[in-house]
């Protein structure tokens, strides 16, 4: 389903923990990380949307989380003309995104990468909330900019060290002190995923993503 201007309608989750630190799951197969993200179906609001996307890609209820706050307007991202299908070519421009920023109200356990026979990740960590944008895809980083930015301000008040602001962060290995940006323990995992120290080790797959981002 696109509109007149060749976007996909779609939705963006960032779902917080306790610490404010953000979802970051790994795509199944790849060593491609995103946040959870997934097209409207018609008929469809964004919100409902959002709660179906929750529940398919890392099987949380609306009882496990609280909407804290959404975008106002769509945020569009054009993908390469290289990684369109053939057969799109001409009409598919993109993604056209509504993204949510929810907290989290369960546990780490309540996440299920099962929760369907097509799971879209099979690992997944905790990131401080600024981290996504050194690793997403680069034509998709202007949309996360955008998105993280706008819902930054509506972040849960948290002790002084997570009340930092952007420029701050960006310098985590400096500024942040005992506070690991890419925890690597202390979580738990869902069942039948796996866990990768550090995706800075591995470069972005723009191919996966493109391919993803063009379905």
């Amino acid at each position: 389903m696109l509109d007149r201007d060749g976007f996909r309608p779609n939705v963006g989750i960032i779902l917080l923990n306790q610490k404010n630190q953000v979802f970051w799951g790994k795509r199944i197969r790849t060593h491609s990380w995103q946040f959870p993200q997934g097209g409207i179906d018609r008929g469809e609001n964004p919100e409902q949307a959002m709660f179906r996307e929750l529940q398919e890609e890392v099987g949380l209820l609306p009882e496990h989380v609280r909407i804290v706050a959404r975008t106002r307007d769509w945020l569009r991202y054009e993908v390469p003309d290289r990684y369109i299908r053939r057969d799109a070519r001409g009409h598919y421009k993109g993604q056209k995104q509504i993204w949510f920023l929810l907290q989290l109200v369960g546990h780490d356990w309540d996440l299920n990468l099962r929760a369907t026979n097509h799971p879209e990740f099979d690992a997944w960590r905790w990131n401080d909330y600024w981290v996504p944008l050194d690793v997403v895809v680069d034509f998709k980083r202007g949309v996360y900019e955008l998105a993280l930015t706008e819902l930054s301000r509506f972040l849960p008040r948290q002790e002084h060290r997570n009340r930092y602001l952007r420029s701050g962060l960006r310098q985590r290995g400096q500024e942040l002190g005992d506070h690991d940006p890419m925890p690597g323990a202390g979580f738990e995992l869902p069942p039948g995923a796996t866990f990768e120290p550090d995706p800075h080790t591995n470069l972005e797959s723009e191919t996966v993503e493109a391919k993803n981002a063009s379905l």
